[in-house]
């Protein structure tokens, strides 16, 4: 008896065998909610909650970025980060704009590593999509980094300044750690885990906020002594941009649409309400009244926190 397939379900050369259209999909949509994060989420959040007289140029570094970050990808920075080997920290720069890069299935990392005697040492992941989609994926995160980094020198860089910085910053420091953690460098390959970008995003640009705002110096006193936020009722809403997309950041990382990507969400939202919480039940304790900025800060510390083991780990009851 001849059994009826859906012409959706049919291979073709837009649809190949190997592709599984949940897992696309999802992976497409947790790249968007990352988007989300930057533009508009942390463009309202950066423009409302520095003053008045900062806003536009805070949200303008952030969207710059964003647009920025986008191009050099694609011409060289992805391969840098999850291309061939070039050294223990870095991979070989080329465009990734090929029709026979692109639309083959994603393998990762490129490099294949043996130990001595010839046996694999770590074997290659082939998520069930195209490498377009990893490209994609992995865009908005090198985006996002930049643009948390910027926070530090809100209200300290000239714009031109930024504009400079950015592409360098890509190319110089975020693409090595990509390729040494995630591309099959040398971190990959001794083990360590970073599960959605603890030490890749976070870390990275936590290290350089703090560095980028030394040299570049503090802000006037006056400016130090008071700091109030232009706009509360926008740095709420792009703080709840902020949380909601964090569902992406997480819940994409298994690169698949499967159970580790279920708790990971769980588990990034129970741990920034948790964070929410305490910070503001310590504002009351200690200040006697609650403050939006502090929950905000709870918020995104609760989220960063979570980040590098939101879905790694395994428990057995």
């Amino acid at each position: 008896m001849a059994t009826y397939v859906p012409s959706a379900y049919q291979n073709s050369t837009s649809s190949p065998d190997w592709l599984n259209k949940g897992d696309n999909a999802w992976q497409m949509i947790s790249a968007t909610f990352v988007g989300m994060q930057s533009v508009p989420g942390l463009v309202i959040l950066y423009g409302s909650i520095v003053k008045k007289k900062w806003a536009i140029n805070s949200a303008f570094m952030a969207l710059y970025a964003f647009a920025a970050v986008f191009l050099c990808w694609v011409t060289w920075a992805y391969e840098m980060s999850f291309g061939e080997k070039l050294l223990p920290f870095w991979g070989k720069a080329k465009p990734a704009l090929s029709q026979n890069i692109l639309l083959a299935q994603s393998m990762l990392p490129a490099t294949t590593h043996y130990h001595h005697n010839g046996v694999l040492e770590t074997a290659m992941v082939t998520p069930f999509y195209p490498t377009a989609t990893m490209v994609y994926f992995h865009c908005v995160f090198a985006a996002i980094t930049l643009i948390l980094l910027a926070g530090a020198l809100l209200g300290r860089m000239n714009i031109k300044a930024w504009m400079a910085f950015v592409p360098l910053w890509l190319t110089f420091s975020y693409t090595v750690g990509a390729f040494s953690l995630w591309g099959g460098g040398f971190l990959f390959h001794w083990g360590v885990i970073d599960y959605c970008g603890g030490y890749v995003i976070h870390l990275s640009s936590g290290v350089a906020g703090f560095t980028a705002a030394y040299w570049v110096g503090p802000r006037a006193q006056n400016d130090r002594e008071r700091f109030p936020p232009n706009n509360v009722l926008l740095t709420l809403a792009g703080a709840g941009l902020l949380w909601m997309g964090w569902t992406g950041f997480n819940g994409g990382g298994p690169y698949s649409a499967n159970i580790d990507s279920s708790i990971a969400v769980l588990n990034t939202h129970i741990c920034a309400a948790t964070s929410l919480l305490v910070w503001t039940s310590l504002d009351v304790i200690f200040f006697g009244k609650p403050s939006v900025i502090g929950a905000v800060q709870g918020m995104i510390t609760g989220l960063v926190c979570i980040t590098p083991g939101a879905g790694a780990g395994k428990m057995d009851f």
